[in-house]
């Protein structure tokens, strides 16, 4: 286990915060997967400012790794060195300002779907579907039922990591599938996103049937990561895997969901090795079978237990 950083010095180098640190954190208690190691620190600024000084004034010497609700993300049992930005209430809030709805990076997508909801505002439902926080939504374009987070962003700020404030338009964030072109030291801290007047009985119904399929289609009441490949131009991820004949394949506590195949669940006591390994045995299997290389869309991070860092 990584040691605590207030025994190793990292303590005393880390610039006075209005906010909290807290010491050797055990984060497999709040990602969806359950698992993983430890941060070595986490850091929970009282707001922009409080973040913004952090970054001026941080150690250069010091990894920075910004994680939300850790619902698409998968720890790597060594944990993580350094300091782990999580964004607390301050930068949650969600408001609705005429036909746009501005919400805080660490706002969840289905607080930020309901608020545009209760506006009127549609064109947002898409959101209830989407697990996560806006931080996470800007940072990988997410989208689910035929939307995307670039088709209702009007404009996102950010932190750099010199620590200045920056306003940012779509065309800064070069957004495609799953992907942001933002380097990844920038830290979002807002999305103004822009809905349409409609029905709200009818923009109810909608979250409800996109809720409703959600439930009936993926393994929503497991200890997963969401969709664990991004699609091909050519064919759903779950197809593939399904063609490959790993539905229901495991690896220790770990398997490839049988109501979807392109989600992995850790049954119960899986390790993080576990789940990464059978991830990229589903991989290996998919490319023998189809010759198609699956990317991963979960988010792989920290240190193996027993070796340096390793992103594949």
């Amino acid at each position: 286990m990584m040691a605590a950083s207030k025994h190793n010095g990292l303590a005393d180098r880390l610039p006075d915060v209005r906010g909290r640190y807290s010491f050797n954190v055990a984060l497999s208690k709040t990602t969806w997967f359950r698992a993983g190691g430890p941060a070595e620190v986490v850091f929970k600024p009282a707001d922009e400012e409080d973040l913004s000084t952090f970054l001026q004034n941080r150690p250069e010497d010091t990894p920075v790794t910004v994680i939300g609700v850790g619902s698409n993300l998968l720890i790597r049992d060594g944990g993580i060195p350094g300091v782990v930005i999580r964004l607390g209430r301050d930068l949650a809030r969600v408001t609705a300002d005429g036909e746009t709805v501005v919400a805080g990076a660490g706002a969840l997508d289905v607080n930020v779907a309901k608020t545009a909801s209760l506006a009127g505002l549609a064109g947002l439902e898409f959101l209830v579907g989407v697990p996560g926080t806006i931080g996470g939504a800007l940072r990988m374009n997410a989208g689910a039922y035929e939307r995307e987070l670039s088709d209702a962003l009007v404009q996102a700020r950010a932190i750099d990591p010199r620590g200045a404030v920056q306003v940012l338009t779509p065309e800064h964030l070069g957004h495609s599938y799953r992907f942001c072109s933002l380097p990844e030291g920038w830290i979002f801290t807002q999305a103004v996103l822009k809905g349409e007047p409609g029905d709200a009985a009818a923009i109810e119904k909608r979250m409800a049937e996109i809720q409703e399929q959600r439930s009936s289609t993926q393994p929503v009441r497991s200890r997963t990561g969401g969709s664990t490949f991004k699609n091909t131009p050519d064919a759903k991820a779950w197809e593939l895997i399904d063609r490959a004949g790993c539905r229901g394949l495991t690896r220790g506590a770990a398997m490839v969901s049988e109501q979807h195949c392109n989600f992995l669940i850790n049954t119960g006591g899986a390790t993080a090795a576990d789940l990464e390994g059978l991830g990229e045995e589903v991989r290996r299997r998919v490319f023998e079978t189809t010759g198609v290389r699956l990317e991963w869309e979960i988010r792989r991070i920290g240190q193996h237990a027993t070796g340096p860092e390793e992103v594949a």
